[in-house]
């Protein structure tokens, strides 16, 4: 994770750190914590945009902006309009998002889904991409700004 953070400062555009007292914050607000890869990239960047600083192709949003998918995708904090544990954590080309799934954990970090618009909250359409922050970010920065994870979505 340290050098796939070293690259976001040094090839992208990073926001200034989030202080700790924001990540308590943002954890007693939410009602969980974040896990090592997270917690590692807001105290390096609170947020950053990959590839370009205008019209980013991956933008991770601030603590401040994480929200339940559900909100961010459909304006409903209902079970009716999807998972109660599933946060849009970034936002990609089309008004698409990608998920953190907070009701689980492997190897103590939480799998990251696909927001396909046009499926939420369809879980079958909102997929499993990385089983962790650090394996989607590496994804990201090795995509030449694509969306990396849908030719192995395919191939399923």
């Amino acid at each position: 994770m340290i050098e796939l953070l070293k690259e976001v400062s040094r090839l992208h555009f990073p926001n200034p750190p989030a202080t700790p007292m924001q990540i308590e914050a943002f954890e007693q607000r939410v009602g969980w914590r974040l896990d090592p890869d997270l917690r590692a990239f807001y105290l390096r960047c609170d947020g950053a945009n990959l590839f370009d600083r205008i019209n980013p192709e991956f933008a991770f949003h601030p603590l401040a902006e994480i929200r339940r998918a559900r909100v961010v995708m459909l304006q409903d904090d209902t079970d009716k309009s999807g998972s109660a544990s599933w946060y849009s954590v970034c936002e990609v080309q089309d008004s698409n998002y990608i998920l953190l799934d907070v009701s689980q954990q492997t190897g103590g970090r939480y799998p990251i889904r696909d927001g396909y618009r046009e499926g939420f909250p369809d879980p079958v359409y909102c997929a499993q991409i990385a089983n962790s922050f650090s394996e989607f970010l590496e994804g990201a920065l090795r995509s030449n700004g694509r969306w990396f994870w849908l030719k192995e979505l395919q191939e399923e």
